[in-house]
């Protein structure tokens, strides 16, 4: 087991990997179909991206398990496969990261909101204890709680990650650029709002994904930087900012684009770097190039 804020010291800087969900649609998911099913129904497709990305230069693989929490798979009626399902999540990224790569345990929002009485929150923590655990019996080495937007929801999940594993917790939240130029998560809440939330729930790394581009990010990087200049931050960004282009949804970032800010990224403070929707391994090989080079 690697330790991520081991593989972090000395001031190395880690590369992420990319985009799941686009790959998955290309080999064949449906929509409306379960991702986290494909774990076990289409095994070989699934190692392939993990493994896509290995090649690409990636330090660091997710698993196919954003969605596994048994909240979120009630709605294909897959909730008491969440274990099995999770745990062959962390079996195929660990398998196609080797040992000498680390792998994070994907944990995304379940889309009930605590506020509102959708659900308790022992329910909720609950779900992500079983979720976390499962990944962990799949090998990975850290968990991941990304895409949040509410402090209340990433909280629980990290206490409950973290005492179902006893693993180190990155947490990131997705931000959106207000009309007043302020950057908010969904439920209100800002970069800073964010960093002294999570770390006092337990969180090792902190940072943000998807919603944004590097330009965006940097914005967001200074950030929590001007309120925290020691724990690691990690992003995933977008390839730039979506925009639609007859009726399809188009990132219009190229690899060499998203490369040529990796400078300013890194200046700001960012420790990990990757992306998120509209990446492919060719933008992770560009990125990867570039921290090397620098």
């Amino acid at each position: 087991m690697i330790s991520l804020i081991e593989a972090l010291k000395n001031g190395k800087t880690l590369v992420s990997d990319g985009a799941w969900g686009t790959f998955l649609h290309q080999k064949g998911l449906q929509p409306g179909e379960c991702p986290e099913l494909w774990n076990v129904t289409h095994r070989s497709e699934v190692f392939s991206i993990a493994k896509s990305y290995v090649d690409s230069g990636a330090d660091i693989i997710l698993t196919n398990s954003f969605g596994g929490s048994p909240i979120k798979l009630a709605h294909y009626g897959l909730e008491k496969r969440a274990s099995e399902l999770n745990e062959a999540a962390g079996a195929i990224s660990r398998e196609a990261a080797g040992n000498d790569h680390i792998v994070l345990g994907s944990m995304g929002p379940t889309g009930v909101i605590l506020m509102m009485g959708d659900v308790s929150e022992q329910s909720l923590y609950d779900g992500f204890f079983i979720q976390a655990q499962a990944l962990k019996k799949g090998h990975v080495d850290a968990i991941c709680i990304e895409t949040m937007s509410a402090i209340d929801e990433a909280c629980i999940a990290i206490r409950a990650a973290k005492e179902a594993t006893g693993l180190e917790i990155v947490c990131t939240f997705t931000f959106e650029k207000t009309i007043s130029g302020e950057y908010k998560t969904m439920m209100g809440f800002s970069p800073v709002e964010m960093v002294s939330a999570v770390k006092e729930a337990g969180a090792d790394v902190i940072g943000a994904n998807c919603g944004n581009g590097f330009d965006q990010m940097i914005d967001i990087v200074s950030q929590i930087r001007s309120v925290d200049s020691l724990t690691p931050v990690l992003i995933h960004a977008n390839a730039g900012k979506p925009i639609l282009e007859n009726g399809q949804t188009i990132f219009p970032e190229t690899p060499e684009m998203m490369a040529s800010k990796v400078e300013s990224l890194l200046k700001c403070g960012a420790n990990i770097i990757g992306g998120c929707c509209g990446t492919t391994p060719a933008h992770i090989t560009a990125i990867a190039k570039k921290i090397r080079e620098l």
